[in-house]
């Protein structure tokens, strides 16, 4: 059974989910099967630090230059804060639907449909994004055109996100090592190769016209912020799997923050090498870094290094798909789609307990997406990942008052309420700083949202969009 949790403006509402209205009607519950060591694998994983290394640091060497690492480093600074926020409102509101369940429950349900919204943006586009990046990483063995071998990823990921989840856990951990020890021998490359002091690092330029350096300013930087937590989203993966979690009120914060700090390093000491390491400012914008590590080395090494990439970001498909299907059931679970489609994502296979349809609807859809130009979509997801935690720094701000004060066993983040309310600050700047065609995007597909929430949801309010926790973990 589940408890449902009356949001904040709709307290007096005895609402109840329509597809789990009667005995008959319910679904089974996720199963508890992983601890600390498979949550922290997953959730590294899902923040898939090589494949964010070698798909999408390439693209913020060409508008950063040296300035990338220096703008990790910030991102890291502002992810550590999110961290804190998402440690204590996981370990509070302890649901598969993440973000959404936590900014609606402590905020209200029109905000929580908004972060649901930012969610599904990444849930749908990011998945293709990396797949997308195999064939370049499989070049050295195979040649395939990009968008079938992406699409052959998404479906190959789809695959493995309807079996058991703890099976995936150790699965996506023996990529998750391919992974490491591929980022270990491009650091280690990267420095024994240095062509630059380090100095390049806090006074950063960029490839300028002509074979001359530019000065990175402070703007620059900023507006690369947002693709700066792009890079290091996913060590949130841990508040989506907290059902399924042994207990979960002390698995979820360790895995937040061990894997935040374990997936930081492994992007972040590449990225100095790298940066230290390039022949010259053009070869560093084009983020060739296959072809780099067989300069460093010889072309052995470099077909190495681009299979374990390519594992990389199969394993980054795989987890991706596992975390996004789980928001898709707990949105069905809340019922925020018409009831057909709620009792469709709400199905757990019986066999594996996976939520199968959800599963399929993330991945089959990612694979046409692998068809489509989604380019432009980067900045948007950006933007995307940047809203969303700025909805989660003000969930956190309300996060002890009401009956949520006194709560029992809840873990809590040091400097509140001064750390929630300077991550949204910063965040809100980082947003202005974006490009209008990014912000216009992704504040259009918010208008839909939210005019399907008027339109449908709103009227509805007594038996849809109704958040609900596991009554297990609402025991004090």
């Amino acid at each position: 059974m589940t408890e449902m949790l009356r949001p904040a403006d709709d307290a007096g509402t005895d609402a109840v989910a329509p597809f789990i209205t009667t005995p008959g009607d319910q679904p089974r519950k996720l199963t508890r099967s992983i601890g600390v060591v498979g949550g922290t694998l997953l959730t590294l994983s899902c923040l898939t630090p090589a494949s964010s290394l070698f798909v999408i640091v390439p693209g913020s060497f060409a508008s950063l230059g040296t300035g990338t690492a220096l703008t990790l480093v910030i991102a890291v600074v502002i992810c550590v804060a999110v961290a804190f926020c998402y440690s204590e409102l996981g370990t509070l509101i302890p649901s598969a639907g993440g973000e959404y369940a936590m900014v609606a429950t402590l905020t209200g349900r029109f905000s929580g449909w908004l972060v649901f919204v930012q969610a599904l943006i990444v849930v749908m586009i990011v998945p293709p994004i990396i797949a997308l990046g195999t064939a370049d990483y499989l070049a050295p063995v195979v040649h395939v055109d990009p968008k079938v071998m992406g699409a052959s990823v998404m479906l190959l990921a789809t695959v493995m996100g309807l079996l058991d989840l703890r099976a995936n856990a150790w699965i996506t951990g023996v990529f998750l090592v391919l992974e490491v020890v591929a980022s270990a021998v491009v650091a280690g490359l990267g420095f024994g190769h240095a062509h630059r002091s380090a100095s390049v690092l806090i006074h950063p330029v960029m490839a300028g016209p002509h074979g001359a350096s530019t000065a990175v300013t402070g703007g620059v930087i900023v507006t690369g912020l947002a693709a700066a937590l792009f890079i290091l989203q996913g060590f949130s993966t841990a508040v989506y799997l907290s059902e399924e979690m042994e207990n979960p009120r002390r698995t979820v914060s360790r895995t937040v923050l061990w894997t935040l700090g374990i997936g930081a390093a492994v992007v972040l000491v590449p990225v100095v090498a790298i940066t230290l390491g390039a022949p010259d400012l053009d070869t560093l914008a084009a983020g060739d870094i296959a072809g780099m590590v067989q300069k460093w080395s010889n072309s052995g090494v470099g077909t190495f290094i681009s299979l374990c990439i390519a594992l990389a970001i199969i394993n980054a498909a795989i987890v991706m798909v596992i975390q996004n299907s789980r928001v898709l059931y707990a949105s069905a679970r809340d019922a925020a789609w018409p009831t057909p489609v709620n009792r469709a994502f709400g199905n757990l296979s019986k066999r594996f307990g996976s939520p199968w349809i959800a599963t399929l609807a993330v991945g089959v859809p990612g694979a046409v997406l692998c068809f489509v130009p989604v380019d432009t979509l980067n900045g948007v997801t950006g933007v995307a990942v940047a809203a969303l935690y700025a909805f989660v720094a003000l969930a956190a701000l309300a996060a002890r008052r009401g009956p949520h004060k006194q709560r029992a066993g809840v873990w809590r983040m040091p400097l509140w309420p001064v750390l929630p309310a300077l991550l949204l600050v910063a965040l809100i700047w980082v947003l202005t700083q974006q490009t209008t065609r990014d912000l216009l995007i992704t504040a259009a597909i918010t208008a839909v949202a939210a005019l399907y929430w008027l339109a449908y949801l709103r009227p509805r309010a007594r038996t849809h969009w109704v958040i609900t926790v596991p009554e297990d973990e609402l025991a004090e």
